[in-house]
């Protein structure tokens, strides 16, 4: 667990850094693999799709660790695995463009790259805000948790199943691509739990869990695969447009995009670091038990 959080540290360091390292995310390979199954339908494919990749990873980070320095070699392994994940765009990236872009037309189609299922973001505080949490949760998010849980075989498997399961841009066929939808939506799920749990820790309780609750209530028994984590982007806009009461008895307005962008990037930004303040703390009770 402590080099996993180590890799983690280092991993965002480097994006931070050296956010060009996001332009080798190429998904080529995967795509004409997919392809390659094209004589195969429905879960089996998506099964076949992921399983050979996943393989293969667990394979050559097995073998590293047989070598000289291989705790090292493992690591840096895990690194690379890492930085690939945290894609396909990069998530920082994007909402800087939409907060350094000219114009009202220019931020509007500067949005609509957060959405990794290809829906139209529409230039709203609610919309943007519902946008900017998913694309925090498939890029970052997602693939640390299940970093966290199963190393860089977790972030792979997260990764590739989300490519599969949302790009419309790859040619499934009808059944392969519910199979792949539900796939994805399943390894949402936990990630998308916790994220919500933690906006309403570092954000407003009442409002995000009121949003859960509700969300949940309506929610069929399938739902956690059936459909995507719905009840993230509801918390997510009732934390952008939550009324704050302010000394004077008025209300602030939570109308501006913009502002709202930066509003709900720096509770984000505190989620990722509760996050990383928990995996610390299991890191440090290891080592005290």
């Amino acid at each position: 667990m402590a080099i996993r959080l180590l890799v983690i540290l280092i991993a965002l360091g480097l994006l931070h850094v050296i956010p060009q390292l996001a332009r080798w995310r190429g998904d080529g390979w995967f795509r004409r693999w997919v392809a390659q199954l094209a004589d195969t339908s429905g879960s089996g494919r998506v099964l076949l799709a992921l399983l050979l990749p996943i393989a293969l990873c667990a394979l050559l980070w097995w073998l590293l660790g047989l070598l000289l320095l291989g705790d090292l070699l493992q690591m840096l392994f895990s690194l690379a695995v890492l930085l690939y994940c945290f894609g396909p765009r990069d998530f920082e990236a994007d909402l800087e463009a939409i907060l350094k872009a000219p114009d009202a037309a220019s931020r509007e189609a500067a949005a609509q790259v957060l959405a990794d299922d290809g829906d139209t973001v529409s230039w709203n505080a609610a919309a943007l805000g519902v946008a900017i949490a998913y694309a925090a949760l498939r890029r970052r998010f997602g693939a640390l948790l299940w970093f966290v849980l199963l190393g860089p075989v977790g972030a792979l498997l997260y990764r590739l199943t989300q490519t599969l399961g949302r790009d419309d841009t790859l040619r499934l066929d009808p059944g392969s691509r519910t199979a792949a939808r539900y796939a994805a939506n399943a390894l949402d799920w936990p990630a998308a739990q916790l994220l919500t749990f933690t906006l309403a820790v570092v954000g407003h309780w009442e409002a995000v869990i009121g949003a859960w609750k509700r969300w949940h209530s309506q929610a069929t028994a399938t739902s956690w695969y059936s459909v995507g984590p719905g009840f993230l982007g509801a918390a997510a806009q009732a934390e952008v447009m939550i009324d704050i009461e302010a000394g004077d008895g008025y209300a602030e307005e939570h109308s501006d995009p913009l502002v709202e962008l930066v509003r709900l990037r720096s509770a984000l930004l505190r989620a990722l670091l509760a996050w990383l303040s928990v995996v610390a703390l299991i890191v440090i009770g290891g080592w005290v038990s």
